[in-house]
């Protein structure tokens, strides 16, 4: 890679390969770190980070198989099914969600797709929660072409549907849902006009070629998503990813940092994993370009740090919460 690339690649890219791509990930760690760093202040504020509040609204019972995820009913782990939470109770999550300083509410539903006789209901907390003046984001598996439609008339802002891995890993992993399902729906998402949110989950025992084949996959979409969130696989007893090797903390920082290069306008979010991460390898990920958290103490079945341990880290490390004046995503809608 040329010793410009920070500067070459602060531009949006749609045209990544792997071997450019492994070599990025392969550049000494403090290269890599400047690089990163630098595409970072290109674009955003490095001292700011996005806080954004996750809620599970159906939990457990998914007919979906992926090893990862406690809420499949083919696993021994299975989180208890539950019915749809009522209306009251998500704006009362939302309420306060907003009196802790999220920004963006996101609300999570343990389904294989969403079904036309849930559209309306999931519509009416879109619009609650719009009216308290929060974005909006919801991840209820595979979408159609109405339902992406009718979402965006209630006022969603983002759709997060992750792709997971790289293509060629992606069958390890899930059997009951296609790369090209994701794909689908993540085309319903951009057709309706709604934001992208779209990532993946590293330490599932995947190669640095699939960590970089996921971050192809993304960077490589029609439009990159607006919001890509990294999450380090969170092991649960009775998963069948659990007891793997955990991955290194360092090669986790490379990640991000390549993330950062390859999609330079997005949000870059720490999701799931941070419960087992150290203050100073998340300290590390903001560095290198990591802008947005999920707060609370709850990710959606699984722990994450409590709002005041993420206080108090902001606190040390002199970040703000960003407030949203300067949209990037709304920059990179119009770049694309």
């Amino acid at each position: 890679m040329p010793e410009n690339v920070a500067e070459t690649q602060a531009t949006i890219r749609q045209d990544w390969k792997q071997e450019e791509v492994e070599a990025l990930f392969a550049l000494p760690f403090n290269d890599l770190l400047y690089q990163a760093q630098t595409v970072h202040r290109q674009n955003f504020d490095p001292n700011a980070v996005q806080i954004s509040t996750l809620l599970s609204i159906k939990t457990g019972g998914c007919a979906e198989d992926c090893g990862y995820c406690p809420q499949s009913a083919h696993h021994p782990s299975a989180v208890k099914a539950e019915p749809l939470m009522p209306l009251e109770q998500v704006m009362k999550s939302a309420n306060e969600a907003k009196d802790a300083g999220a920004s963006r509410f996101c609300m999570g539903a343990a389904w294989r797709n969403l079904k036309d006789r849930d559209v309306e209901r999931v519509a009416a907390m879109v619009e609650g929660v719009k009216s308290l003046g929060l974005e909006t984001c919801v991840t209820l598996g595979m979408l159609e072409e109405h339902q992406a439609k009718r979402l965006k008339e209630a006022g969603l802002d983002y759709y997060n549907h992750n792709l997971d891995t790289s293509p060629e890993f992606y069958g390890d992993i899930i059997t009951t849902r296609t790369y090209e399902d994701r794909l689908n729906t993540l085309g319903h998402v951009r057709d309706a006009g709604i934001n992208v949110c779209s990532g993946g989950i590293v330490g599932m025992g995947e190669s640095r070629k699939d960590r970089a084949g996921l971050l192809i996959s993304l960077a490589n979409l029609p439009t990159q998503p607006q919001s890509v969130p990294i999450n380090l696989l969170v092991q649960v007893e009775g998963t069948p990813l659990n007891g793997i090797d955990n991955l290194d903390s360092l090669e986790f920082v490379r990640t991000i940092a390549v993330a950062r290069i390859m999609m330079p306008k997005s949000f870059v979010r720490l999701s799931a994993g941070r419960e087992n991460m150290s203050d100073e390898m998340q300290a590390m990920c903001f560095l290198v370009g990591a802008n947005s958290i999920f707060y609370g103490d709850k990710l959606l079945t699984t722990d994450n740090p409590d709002a005041n341990h993420d206080q108090q880290l902001f606190k040390r490390l002199g970040i703000n919460p960003w407030v949203g004046e300067e949209k990037s995503e709304d920059k990179q809608c119009s770049a694309a």
